[in-house]
């Protein structure tokens, strides 16, 4: 299969137009607002950002009868632990982003758009930057785009590092220079979003593919992946495997052919124990679970966990499932906001009992009272954060729970990284 998204030798202008960019553009401004949506739909885009929400959808949100300005928003603020994806697209092929985004802006109606891109990514920012000049010199974006009578501007904001801020209505606060902590919702941003205004905000993945949307067609975007899972997905590899990195599949690909074919399998001596397939926020898997799933939202979905932002962690037998659990509550409770109690008080009692565990100083009671501590937060706070803590912890001790019994019973961890 050809690469979407991954294409070779289209960072720069010259490349990315030489290889046919900007042509969806060129169309797009000759059709109506209303037909770019429809075509999106008819594509069966769904956000590439972890939630999966149809992106046409998404976009039909937008009030038809909305007075004043409008806007578009990139959310590049990539940090879910294991997701590096947005960062090699924006590295590799930053123009199918801005005219991704020059098109969304048509089709919504909106004349300003916003990339809110992570702190961190210095190298990535400044390339954004650099390409974003090439592109308003040569008409792509700007006053007047291609002598349309459509005017787009596109700016690039870079974060301060806050995992918070990843979710798309405590990223508007920050954009608006406020304290980044998620909104009530509703109303929601297609309604009331960035400064008071009807706003969408998509994934740096989800805005690259519609480019190509565009330029051949929805119903030939829809005929790859699955019927309810369309398209292809960049899937970011980590862990004991030989080829680490990220690949370009069509969704619905088995994570067996992931791992064996693409990856190279698992290094010498490492043998599989788990997985957690998008993220470190999602409910983690077996050995014998990931080796018969398939990747995409239905088939994860019923397997028990998620498809999420497509970061697949591998976990080998080596690694004590205790300690991971403990590493991952540290960063969710350093990250939360601490807006929602449920989410403030729930991340730090689990590592608080993590930590107890780990040192060997924890008992059988403990193993339950994370268990109700993390089930006690789910659904119950302003944003996803809490339910990111609480997912992967629930099932670590559903699907572990003797390593966590030997840890409470004060056995350290053997070399297989189970409890001894």
């Amino acid at each position: 299969m050809e690469n979407i998204l991954l294409k070779d030798k289209v960072a720069s202008l010259e490349g990315y137009f030489a290889a046919g960019g900007y042509r969806a553009l060129k169309k797009a401004l000759a059709m109506k607002p209303a037909d770019v949506t429809a075509e999106v739909k008819a594509s069966g885009l769904r956000g590439r950002g972890g939630a999966g929400f149809p992106a046409g959808l998404k976009w039909s949100f937008i009030p038809k009868d909305a007075q004043g300005p409008r806007y578009l928003v990139c959310n590049a603020d990539e940090g879910e632990p294991g997701t590096f994806k947005d960062r090699e697209l924006l590295l590799r092929n930053p123009h199918a982003l801005i005219e991704g985004m020059v098109i969304a802006g048509w089709a919504i109606g909106a004349q300003t758009g916003y990339i809110y891109i992570r702190g961190e990514f210095a190298a990535e920012a400044r390339l954004l930057e650099r390409e974003l000049f090439a592109a308003r010199a040569k008409g792509f974006v700007g006053r007047n785009v291609l002598g349309s009578g459509f005017d787009f501007e596109l700016f690039v904001h870079r974060g301060a590092g806050a995992y918070i801020c990843g979710e798309e209505t405590a990223l508007l606060e920050s954009l608006e220079g406020f304290k980044g902590q998620p909104r009530l919702k509703p109303p929601f941003p297609a309604v009331k979003g960035l400064f008071g205004a009807p706003t969408v905000i998509n994934n740096v993945e989800t805005l690259a593919a519609v480019p190509a949307i565009i330029d051949k067609g929805g119903a030939w975007y829809a005929s790859m992946g699955t019927p309810k899972s369309a398209g292809t997905k960049l899937f970011c590899v980590s862990g004991p495997v030989n080829k680490p990195g990220v690949y370009e599949l069509p969704l619905g690909v088995p994570f067996r052919e992931l791992l064996e074919k693409h990856c190279g399998g698992m290094k010498e001596g490492k043998k599989l124990k788990a997985v957690l397939p998008g993220g470190s926020s999602t409910p983690v898997l077996t050995a014998a679970e990931a080796m018969a799933v398939a990747l995409d939202y239905e088939a994860l979905a019923a397997a028990g966990s998620m498809l999420g932002s497509g970061a697949v962690i591998i976990i080998d037998e080596s690694q004590c499932m205790v300690k991971l659990l403990q590493v991952l509550a540290r960063f969710y409770h350093h990250e939360s906001c601490g807006q929602c109690t449920p989410c403030r008080e729930g991340c730090g009692w689990i590592e608080k009992l993590l930590n107890r565990l780990e040192a060997g100083k924890g008992s059988g009671r403990d193993i339950d009272t994370l268990y109700s501590a993390a089930d006690a937060m789910l659904g119950r706070t302003i944003c996803p954060l809490a339910d990111a803590m609480a997912m992967p912890a629930m099932s670590f001790v559903k699907k572990f729970r003797g390593e966590f019994e030997a840890h409470a019973a004060g056995k350290c961890c053997g070399p297989d990284g189970g409890a001894r």
